[in-house]
């Protein structure tokens, strides 16, 4: 259950709120007065507060700033009558959520609370990897024991500390804002403020003034000063999740924050210091962005600081156990289902699934089978169709014809006098294996490296010698 604190003087207000946003995962308390509020602050610990700014006993700077004192990550929408005043646009400045006139537009603000909420639950709940216990229940859990999950670990555990910019890479689904959840939590700006956003999720006419913030009449419909992200998280971190789908011109400023720590809002000329470590992630190839000058070159090479690189579901299946254990101990509380097991063949499908939405896919089809469970253990039939009439590979093994087929070109070359023919026999090995791992990974050279363990001017120099073999 969250909770919701309305801090207003006006009964028929504090009576209006309440009554449109409790509901059955929303607990709602209501204070008339600042040092009522501080008191449910400090007594109940909500996940939001809605706070007019004209208080009668404390100002609302005064009051906000109480608020930050008791908890720094605590999100606050506040809500004025005077669309002229400068106290909310303050507030904001010093890291207030968002503001809104009166009369509140009610669908606008349930929209804000249940954002509000999720930021709330991102700053105040670490994100945890390692041996934690997962039925701790005031921590989110990065899960897996793998090799290359290990790898992920180590350089969160690296970079936390260092005040750098992180470039997290990886599939959709993934976990990517996890990791920087997690590298914010162990970070020295973890009392800080923290904010996530989808860069693919806003429009790209209002991306910018959203990061950025505008000043009033910057365009059409800018009514009022807004105070954008990096502005509210000083001395904070941001997360740019998708930044691959940043337009350009917003990349620019990016660029300049990042260079200078300084910007401009949308329409204006005063420029605004901004102390902020930038996360960013995005689930496409950027070097691939950058060749098709569709991404900034020297942005690239100022995100690529520190880069983390998660693998896909599907190149960790030793990890699926441990998942599909974890989701079955979040989600059979939630919706009230006793179990506690998942049955031999129903775990054999979930192995070999290739999950293309990753770790978010499998998520939801636990949720999906605990719904249709009819025991306390899953089984096949509790799972979604696609996954009951999923075929599973055979693993594939070396067939006996290619081991004679090398077999038969070592026994060809000695027979014919052929010297040097070390060379010549790595040169086919080449040819197989860099073209089974390159179709593996549809041509993305980036990553047949990795698989490889090969750098890619190592790989690149392998295929160019491939091709002049082939053209001789």
């Amino acid at each position: 259950m969250h909770r919701l604190l309305i801090v207003d003087d006006e009964p028929n207000v504090r009576y209006s709120l309440e009554r449109s946003l409790r509901s059955e995962v929303l607990d709602v308390s209501t204070a008339s007065t600042a040092k009522h509020g501080l008191e449910l602050v400090r007594d109940q610990r909500p996940d939001v507060v809605i706070m007019d700014v004209r208080l009668p006993d404390l100002s609302g700077l005064d009051a906000f700033d109480r608020i930050r004192e008791i908890d720094s990550r605590l999100p606050v929408i506040v809500i004025t009558a005077y669309a002229s005043t400068e106290t909310a646009i303050e507030a904001m400045k010093r890291g207030a959520f968002e503001y809104l006139l009166k009369p509140v537009d009610l669908h606008q603000l349930r929209d804000l609370v249940t954002r509000a909420i999720e930021l709330s639950h991102a700053r105040h709940v670490p994100a945890v990897f390692g041996q934690t216990e997962p039925t701790d229940a005031m921590v989110d859990r990065i899960v897996g024991r793998s090799a290359a999950m290990q790898d992920v670990y180590k350089a969160i555990g690296r970079v936390s500390p260092q005040d750098m910019t992180v470039l997290i890479l990886g599939e959709s689904g993934i976990g990517k804002e996890l990791v920087a959840r997690a590298i914010y939590h162990h970070s020295r700006r973890s009392e800080g403020p923290f904010l996530a956003i989808n860069c693919a999720a806003i429009p790209e006419a209002l991306l910018e003034s959203e990061l950025f913030g505008h000043e009033r009449g910057a365009f059409t419909g800018a009514e009022r000063q807004r105070v954008g992200k990096f502005e509210q998280t000083h001395g904070g971190t941001i997360f740019l999740d998708e930044i691959g789908d940043m337009t350009g011109a917003t990349q620019a400023k990016v660029l300049r924050v990042l260079q200078e720590q300084r910007f401009e809002r949308l329409g204006g000329n005063d420029t605004i210091q901004s102390d902020v470590r930038l996360i960013a992630a995005t689930n496409q190839d950027l070097e691939e962005l950058v060749a098709a000058g569709k991404f900034r070159k020297d942005l690239f090479y100022r995100l690529k600081v520190f880069t983390i690189r998660l693998p896909p579901l599907r190149e960790r299946p030793d990890d699926i156990p441990e998942l599909v254990e974890h989701s079955l101990q979040l989600y059979r509380r939630e919706l009230d289902k006793p179990v506690h097991a998942v049955a031999p063949e129903a775990l054999r499908l979930l192995e070999t699934y290739p999950w293309p939405g990753n770790v978010r896919e499998l998520q939801s089809v636990i949720k999906y089978a605990l719904v249709h469970a009819q025991s306390d253990v899953l089984t096949p039939d509790c799972l979604p169709e696609n996954l009951r009439n999923w075929v599973v590979p055979i693993a594939p093994h070396p067939s006996e014809m290619e081991k004679l087929e090398l077999g038969q070109l070592v026994r060809n070359l000695v027979r014919s006098g052929e010297s040097d023919i070390y060379p010549k026999i790595c040169m086919e090995m080449d040819r197989i294996v860099l073209g089974e791992v390159l179709r593996h990974v549809s041509g993305n050279q980036v990553r047949a490296s990795e698989i490889l363990g090969i750098s890619r001017t190592t790989l690149r120099a392998k295929l160019r010698s491939l091709e002049q073999a082939e053209q001789h």
